[in-house]
């Protein structure tokens, strides 16, 4: 191990509290809102989650630059920021549970008509009996099958739904679906599947991948659940769709967002808006400074880092 310590950056200080029993390891607490005047020396650098900051604004200056560890899964926005020779790091893993947990909340909100009864509590009226649909028995497909996708899967399978799963391309399934199928089998699958749960990665392949066209061959009645990003669907396609009783939505990622007052998926009826908070709860940060920890701990013995998405310890060989 070098004499000199390897400089860390953290964005607060209970994160730098997880690291303090490990030697040759020297952390600063930086938010990346100003320049930090240890910028040269530091090596690893955990961005702020959620942040709006501009990686080639951040890392200017950072000489000694080897990894960014992100504390989100998506981590497209990043990437053309990134230096040559510097890894940048997402958080996969992190969300797995939570963002799982709200695809299935959201699902089940719509599908029982929770925002309807929350109407009528907020006007003290207690809404007669009428026969409403339930998951059991819905035919839910995930759209895309990497960890949290998994995830999502096994919280839908107690539910008693017949579940299918699509990824970029098809593979042997697991216990939760006997077949992964590819991408370009979802014009086929679409028709006959009674919800859709939308976890992909923003891409050039996956942007306004649900369009007018995808959105239509729903059946009647479907439900898109989108925890991934806005732009994976176009959205002036699913209000219009939405706007005419044919499909519901529930969102906690929008195209724009956040989602503007006057915006119309505010009103439309079917359709259910969190604000992207599918990653946000107190299950996220221990695991946050987990992942931070094993990262470090990587580096400090000379090992490639974990969950590498681009730059030279990536698979993409950026």
């Amino acid at each position: 191990m070098s004499a000199t310590p390897l400089v860390v950056s953290v964005p607060e200080p209970e994160y730098a509290q997880a690291l303090g029993d490990l030697d040759g390891l020297d952390v600063v607490v930086w938010d990346m809102e100003q320049p930090h005047p240890r910028g040269a020396e530091i090596r690893l650098a955990v961005v702020p989650y959620m942040t709006k900051l501009r990686l080639a604004d951040v890392v200017e200056g950072l000489e000694a630059l080897e990894v960014v560890q992100l504390q989100s899964a998506g981590y497209e926005q990043f990437v053309d920021g990134l230096p040559d020779g510097v890894t940048l790091c997402n958080a996969a893993g992190v969300h797995d549970a939570s963002t799982a947990e709200l695809a299935l909340t959201l699902t089940l909100a719509s599908i029982r008509d929770i925002p309807e009864f929350v109407a009528a509590q907020a006007r003290s009226r207690w809404e007669p009996l009428r026969l409403r649909t339930a998951l059991a028995d819905r035919r839910v497909l995930v759209l895309g099958y990497g960890q949290i996708g998994r995830a999502i899967a096994g919280r839908f399978a107690p539910f008693e739904v017949s579940l299918t799963a699509v990824a970029s391309r098809a593979r042997d399934g697991d216990e939760l679906v006997p077949r992964v199928h590819g991408i370009d089998e979802l014009p086929e699958l679409l028709p006959h599947h009674d919800v859709v749960v939308v976890i992909v990665p923003l891409t050039d392949a996956t942007r306004g991948l649900l369009d007018a066209a995808m959105l239509g061959r729903m059946p009647d009645g479907a439900l898109l659940v989108n925890v991934a990003r806005g732009p994976v669907v176009d959205t002036q396609a699913l209000v219009a769709e939405c706007a005419s009783g044919r499909l519901r939505a529930a969102l906690d990622v929008t195209d724009p967002e956040p989602l503007p007052a006057d915006h119309p998926l505010w009103t439309t009826p079917g359709v259910l808006v969190t604000p992207h908070v599918g990653g946000a709860t107190d299950a996220m940060r221990p695991r946050a400074m987990a992942l931070v920890r094993r990262q470090v701990e990587a580096v400090l013995a000379g090992q490639p880092v974990g969950n590498a998405v681009a730059g030279p310890l990536s698979h993409a060989g950026r």
